[in-house]
């Protein structure tokens, strides 16, 4: 294939970098993997330890963390080893197996990238349709490996290894496709299987993702409400809008990383003699670590632009910082590890339906000639939720959005403000 070719360019001796060379793209590339792998485990931590976070998007999430998981582990570490020793010493069962996971892991990234613009969509474009449960989720992801799997299922049938011995005694073993026609890049099945990967893994996803964002960033930014706005729905708007832009930050990152490395595939297929040029191998190594360092970004989204990870991320990095500590110290944080005080324990791990909140009341007493007139057949009473109630009936919104359970008593403005921690990003409680 094209990296074989990249690699062994001469018959008369195998092609290596220079150490310093070596030294810095492992560098690189360690700080890269090191960065995806602790960032993604620690999403799936926080998924899956944490019952307030199952909700039906952060599922999508986490699937997209075991793809980049997977990706950085079981084939960017050891594609980078062979690129930097130009020798493949894994065998030919992990040479099938690396091929395979591969295009595997990049179509679960892209198909689980679509799955959630289409959540996206619906949720935000027709509001009144149903949710995607979780478990409809599962079902989703279930099937998007499945796809992946069977597009990637010729690189477990053609993959192979040869071992090339030159004139100065060395030998060096690659790892490539075989296909029936022979290989790159006479390999006429081989063009046109890799043709078929950049279209169904990146040119229509990113069509169908751009149509889908266009139309949701149509409703949330370029429309406005028929009447009045409630603060309840501004809130709930702001919500939806912190989460659009969350995805379409990953989405764009996504497409920044992998467009070069497309690009170079295509140009190398149509210029040949591009494999035998000077610095094609530092090309090489720049464009796949990009492709490869989505992976690495992607955690550091979810830290930036979503609070709940960030609290979680903040709490899992104080607790690896201060191991001897058992209280953790976060100024942005409300979780609390402190053990001798049983009135500080958070409820968000043990009891994650229970909210925990503040309550901001602010209450202007109308003109009391309007009270006596009202009060009589209306009533005086707000009933509010209660500060350690479950909040399994009610919706808010997760970045705090007001709500009042009230019965009109002539006062003119009350405000109550309850944050809860177990909502979803759509102002709805997670069930059990």
């Amino acid at each position: 294939d094209f990296l074989t070719e990249c690699l062994f360019p001469s018959p008369t001796r195998p092609y290596e970098l220079p150490w310093e060379q070596k030294t810095i793209w492992a560098i690189i590339f360690g700080v890269m993997l090191f960065v995806a792998i602790a960032g993604n485990s620690i999403v799936l931590w926080i998924v899956t330890g944490h019952r307030s976070m199952r909700t039906a998007t952060n599922y999508f999430l986490l699937n997209l963390s075991i793809a980049d998981l997977l990706m950085s582990s079981l084939n960017c570490m050891f594609n980078f080893i062979f690129m930097l020793n130009s020798d493949w010493p894994f065998g030919t069962i992990y040479c099938t197996i690396n091929n395979f996971m591969a295009n595997v892991t990049v179509s679960t990234s892209v198909f689980t990238l679509v799955a959630i613009s289409f959540d996206r969509y619906i949720a935000i474009v027709h509001p009144l349709k149903r949710r995607t449960s979780r478990r409809k989720v599962r079902i989703i992801l279930a099937l998007i490996w499945l796809l992946s799997c069977i597009l990637s299922a010729p690189c477990l049938l053609y993959s192979n290894t040869m071992t090339k011995r030159y004139y100065n005694g060395k030998q060096r073993t690659v790892c490539y496709m075989l296909w029936p026609d022979g290989r790159y890049p006479t390999s006429i099945l081989d063009y046109c299987y890799n043709i078929i990967i950049l279209v169904i893994t990146y040119g229509i996803p990113m069509v169908v993702m751009l149509i889908c964002y266009s139309l949701m960033g149509r409703v949330l930014w370029g429309s406005r409400s028929i009447g009045e706005t409630t603060e309840r729905q501004m809130e709930s708007m702001k919500s939806k809008r912190k989460v659009v832009r969350m995805f379409i930050a990953i989405v764009s990152i996504f497409a920044i990383c992998w467009l070069p490395y497309h690009l170079f595939f295509i140009y190398a297929y149509h210029n040949n003699q591009v494999t035998s040029a000077k610095y094609v191998q530092h090309m090489y190594l720049g464009f796949y670590w990009l492709a490869m360092s989505n992976a690495m970004v992607n955690p550091i989204i979810y830290y930036w632009m979503n609070k709940r990870f960030r609290l979680y991320f903040q709490k899992i990095i104080c607790c690896c910082w201060h191991k001897s500590s058992s209280k953790l110290n976060s100024p942005r944080s409300r979780l609390t590890l402190n053990k001798n005080s049983s009135n500080n324990l958070t409820r968000v791990e043990r009891k994650p339906y229970w909210k925990r909140s503040t309550i901001e009341t602010q209450i202007q007493v109308a003109n009391s000639s309007l009270r006596d007139r009202q009060s009589n057949h209306l009533g005086t009473t707000c009933n509010l939720i209660r500060h350690d109630s479950a909040p399994e009936k009610h919706r808010t919104d997760s970045e705090g959005s007001p709500l009042c359970i009230s019965i009109h008593n002539g006062i003119e403005r009350q405000k109550v403000k309850i944050k809860y921690i177990s909502c979803d990003e759509d102002n709805n409680p997670i069930e059990s």
